[in-house]
């Protein structure tokens, strides 16, 4: 006899009120999973009825699954022209995956642009640096506008020049916001905003054409280089423009937010931000950055960036859709269900992670480690769809952590509350504004 999963009753307006009232799906998450048990029946916006699983040995069934709802990611539509990459079916994902890994995950391609990526860093602590008037930095616009210089330069064969960070960044945040709240159909407060999310659109693909213009032909002799991959591959110009902007999207978003959720915890932490700073010292010397090899040897900075990611996962949670009947313990999951992977809970999740809230890198040694299951702990995803710049994304953190840490120091400022909201990612609402000190100014 089937058991019956546990959820809330169902509301006529689809569960739009219930994700509303809790301040946002990141939030009703951990809501649904504190009232019912690890696994969850909910109403979800754009999916109808979705089974959450907070359990990460119950997650390891799921983990095979290589299909996406549609309707759940169908407000990237607008970054796509040749089809939603979030959801191509599996014959295509499967190769458009394998190249970009061959792109984006490799150790030597990594090792190839790390001068340039600390340039760029070393020029943020620079300026950073230079404005020690008092004022408060905010963090999250200015590590994603150096993420996605970064990615710029990665990925793209550094035919950037001319490409507006700031302005990339907004005009993402514009078209995101317009189309996350369709989908939650969320009340507009501002008459511009579909208009505006149209000129973003606009920008943002203009951007695109102009960095795909710019190629360099010769560029893809260094296996670095995603256009000239895509253009190997034989890929359409339709789904390389594609390609190129949801990259943007993502690689920008995960390292920028991933850095600014670490400095912000830092800051409150401050008997663990001399802990790095030790290690800084003590493996860079009198050196203002790390070189490839070094960031190995920056353990206890990994597991202060894991905890931070823990804590506050740059993506909240992912979707699934099963393709045949699927059994989780002691429930059935008819073929046609959306799987619902709440990472966010996932991580909070009290019976892997001992008072869950609290910020404690030591959860992060290879002992503890050892003892959790493998799937306890997924700021990346999970199988066949997991991000494919997960490695890439951890290089560009370490690097810039390790950067601005060698020679700053970062201090909450008086009066600003931080506050995570779901905007793809998981955001600062009111931004995270820190005050920034040269190192042993106190």
């Amino acid at each position: 006899m089937r058991t019956p999963i546990p959820g809330p009753e169902y509301q006529e307006d689809g569960g739009r009120s219930a994700v509303a009232a809790a301040g946002g799906l990141h939030r009703y998450q951990l809501h649904l999973h504190d009232t019912y048990g690890p696994v969850v029946r909910f109403q979800l916006p754009g999916a109808d009825t979705a089974v959450s699983v907070a359990d990460p040995v119950l997650l390891e069934a799921t983990a095979h699954i290589d299909k996406r709802p549609e309707e759940l990611f169908a407000f990237l539509d607008p970054l796509c022209e040749a089809g939603n990459l979030q959801v191509l079916p599996a014959d295509e994902h499967t190769p458009w995956r394998r190249l970009l890994l061959s792109v984006l995950a490799g150790r030597p391609a990594h090792e190839r642009h790390f001068a340039r990526f600390t340039e760029l860093a070393r020029e943020l602590a620079e300026r950073w640096a230079g404005e020690l008037d008092g004022e408060p930095v905010e963090l999250q616009r200015a590590l994603t506008a150096l993420s996605l210089r970064m990615i710029c330069g990665f990925a793209l064969g550094d035919a950037d020049a001319g490409t507006n960070a700031d302005r990339v960044v907004a005009a993402f945040e514009d078209v995101l916001t317009e189309h996350l709240g369709r989908l939650y159909q969320v009340p507009r407060t501002d008459p511009r905003s579909a208009e505006r999310a149209d000129e973003a659109l606009a920008y943002l693909r203009a951007t695109v054409d102009r960095v795909v213009a710019a190629h360099r032909p010769d560029a893809r002799t260094d296996r670095s280089d995603l256009i000239g991959a895509l253009v190997e591959a034989g890929e359409s110009p339709a789904r390389i423009r594609d390609t190129v902007m949801v990259t943007l999207l993502a690689a920008h978003h995960t390292t920028g937010v991933a850095v600014s959720w670490t400095l912000h915890l830092l800051g409150r932490h401050p008997d663990a931000a001399d802990r790095v700073a030790a290690e800084l010292d003590q493996v860079l010397g009198e050196r203002a950055a790390p070189d490839y090899g070094d960031l190995r040897r920056l353990t206890y900075l990994d597991m202060v960036l894991k905890e931070s990611m823990r804590l506050f996962p740059p993506g909240p949670y992912g979707a699934r859709e099963t393709t045949e009947e699927l059994v989780l313990g002691p429930y059935e999951i008819p073929a046609g269900t959306t799987v619902f992977y709440p990472f966010w809970a996932v991580h909070l999740n009290p019976e892997h992670w001992p008072e869950p809230e609290r910020f404690d890198p030591e959860r992060f040694t290879p002992q503890e480690v050892a003892k959790r299951p493998r799937l306890a702990y997924v700021p990346f995803g999970i199988g066949p769809r997991s991000c494919e710049g997960a490695a890439l994304a951890t290089v560009e953190a370490q690097l810039v952590l390790a950067v601005l840490l060698k020679r700053l120091r970062f201090l909450p400022a008086p009066g600003h509350e931080v506050t995570p909201v779901e905007r793809f990612v998981l955001w600062a609402r009111d931004g995270i504004r820190m005050t920034v000190r040269p190192r042993g100014f106190f």
